[in-house]
């Protein structure tokens, strides 16, 4: 997990949720993923502060692997690997 918090830049595809309220930002990240391959690394922005819960259990429920967050300005980035 180390390694992706030094370097949040190291993802596969992006997924905008700023605005978006619980559980839209999970269910949005549930859809992007669909179409990514396994292993494959979703950055989620986010502004939501239920999603600092909401999304590490989503990984946990759903068999993905939660990399790390880390804060922007006005924003939280969440990177997640896809499960196979």
């Amino acid at each position: 997990m180390g390694d992706y918090l030094t370097n949040m830049s190291d993802f596969d595809a992006t997924l905008d949720a700023i605005g978006l309220l619980c559980p839209l930002p999970v269910l949005k990240a549930r859809k992007r993923l669909k179409a990514l391959a396994p292993g494959a690394v979703l950055q989620i922005l986010a502004d939501d502060p239920a999603a600092v819960i909401d999304v590490p259990h989503f990984c946990l429920q759903a068999g993905h692997e939660f990399l790390g967050q880390s804060q922007a300005e006005g924003h939280q980035i969440y990177l997640l690997r896809k499960g196979s």
